[in-house]
Parts: C-alpha cells; sequence; structure tokens
C-alpha cells in the first residue's frame, strides 16, 4: 500500500475543497465533476464506498493539478 491509499470519497472532496474546487455538476454514473474557479481546472471523480484506489486517486490529483504531497500536507 501506498502513501495515497486508505483515502475515501468523503475525505477526498474535503481536501480538495481545501485547494478551492467546487462540485460542478455529476457525470455517468455514480462519478461527479469538480471545478476550481481560480485555476480552470476539472477533474472527475468516482462516488463509491469504500477506500479510492490508489491509481484512482494519482489521475484525480493529475487533472487537478495537485502535487500528492500537498494532497497528502492539506487539513
Amino acid at each position: 500500500m501506498g502513501r495515497l491509499s486508505g483515502f475515501r470519497y468523503r475525505d477526498i472532496v474535503k481536501k480538495l475543497k481545501a485547494f478551492g474546487f467546487e462540485f460542478y455538476r455529476n457525470a455517468a454514473g455514480s462519478h461527479e465533476i469538480w471545478r476550481n474557479e481560480i485555476t480552470r481546472r476539472f477533474t472527475t471523480i468516482p462516488n463509491h464506498p469504500g477506500d479510492m484506489p490508489e491509481g484512482t486517486l494519482r489521475a484525480i490529483l493529475k487533472q487537478a493539478g495537485i502535487e500528492p504531497d500537498d494532497f497528502l500536507n492539506r487539513k
């Protein structure tokens, strides 16, 4: 298990809000699109129960332009 494993949807959303992201709209199935007004970036987040796979979280952070270390250090 890597450093980015063990995060749930709720934890990820809380941290993304701290980076300035807001819910934008629903996407296909149980996915949501979040947007940052300042950076004009979008990211898609699956709203599934349980822990988010590490690779999925890395993809979310890459879309959002957030470094993994910054994500881990943000409260």
